[in-house]
Parts: structure tokens; C-alpha cells; sequence
């Protein structure tokens, strides 16, 4: 479980196919404090450790994981955004992360304000994913919120902080994203579908 609150950036150090499997070498600050068998969130993926060896650690990503993520098309010094599981009794400042992303999508547009910037993105519609104006949405691992909401797009306002400590700033028309739709939203659509 995670909030999507980003930690720390990693950095893609090395990437060996075997098979249908993809090994993720990444580099990042938090390497130290990791274990073998620990969850953490790339780019909103979650993938388990399973080796350290002084600054980097390596994850493994299978066929599903590679299907349904941009993982496929990481490359070597890509900029991947970091989150630890959630530890219990601490607080929620995200919403309900699963790391379980549903779909990807692309990058529409961006636009410089005022002292943030608007995303938006669109996906496709025709996996029954929905989002609502106000509603929570994760990007890439980061918890944001819906500012328009249309049938295959929405957009998000990205403050100062957000920009400049995960990897929008890197986001440009067409760069292809992780989206996980938020949870309750998921359960209550496919209630009504039942219905």
C-alpha cells in the first residue's frame, strides 16, 4: 500500500532482459535503508527488491507488469519516481495507492501558469476507467488531484514542489505514463455495472 507521495527520484542504472523479464538496475538515496523482499513504487509500479549492492538495487519486472506500464520502455538514465510502502499509523497524505496501475496514457498537453503548470492527459476509455473532477488520480506514483475530467482525459494543476521533486519536468507532449484510477472509484463503478 502506498499514499503516492513521491520520496526520492532513482535513476535507471542498468536494464538486462532474461527471457520474457525485464532486471531494473536503479540507483537512488534510499538504497541504504532497503531490504531484499521490499515493495517499492516506480513510477507508481510496484516492484520487489531483489538485490543491493552499494548504491543500487535491482528489481524484476514480468510480462504482466510490462504489458500494462510504461517499464517496457524505460531506458538507461531515465528518472523514475520512488515511494516506500506506507508503514502503519502513518498518515495518508496521497489517497489509497495500490501500485497496481491500471492503464497507461499519454501526455496531451502542458501548460505553464502562473507559478504551476496544468497536465493533461488521456487514456483509453474503452477500459472502463474513470475519472471525476476532484477525485483522486495517480500519475507516474504521484497522488494528484482531478481538476476537468472528460470521458478519455483529464487534467491535473502541478505545483512548484511537485515539479521540481518527481519527473514531470520531464513530461512532454507524448510521453507515455503509468495511471492507477483511484480504488473506491474502481469498486463502485463495477457495482453499478452489476446492477
Amino acid at each position: 500500500m502506498f499514499t503516492g507521495i513521491i520520496e526520492t527520484l532513482g535513476i535507471v542504472k542498468d536494464i538486462v532482459k532474461e527471457e520474457e523479464n525485464l532486471h531494473l538496475t536503479i540507483t537512488s538515496s534510499i538504497t541504504n535503508e532497503l531490504k531484499i523482499d521490499q515493495s517499492v513504487a516506480h513510477n507508481g509500479v510496484c516492484l520487489t527488491v531483489v538485490g543491493i549492492e552499494n548504491d543500487n538495487y535491482t528489481v524484476t519486472a514480468i510480462k504482466e507488469t510490462i504489458d500494462k506500464t510504461n517499464v517496457g520502455d524505460w531506458k538507461i538514465n531515465d528518472i523514475v519516481n520512488l515511494e516506500r510502502a506506507m508503514k502503519l499509523g502513518d498518515r495518508l497524505d496521497g489517497h489509497i495507492v495500490q501500485g497496481h496501475v491500471d492503464q497507461v496514457g499519454l501526455c496531451k498537453s502542458v501548460e505553464e501558469t502562473d507559478g504551476s503548470w496544468k497536465f493533461t492527459f488521456e487514456y483509453d476509455a474503452a477500459l472502463n476507467n474513470i475519472t471525476i473532477e476532484k477525485g483522486s488520480i495517480t500519475v507516474n506514483g504521484v497522488s494528484l488531484t482531478v481538476v476537468d475530467s472528460k470521458i478519455n482525459e483529464f487534467s491535473v494543476a502541478i505545483i512548484p514542489y511537485t515539479f521540481e521533486h518527481t519527473n514531470f519536468k520531464s513530461f512532454k507532449i507524448g510521453t507515455k505514463i503509468n495511471l492507477e484510477f483511484d480504488v473506491i472509484g474502481k469498486y463502485v463503478a463495477k457495482l453499478n455495472a452489476s446492477k
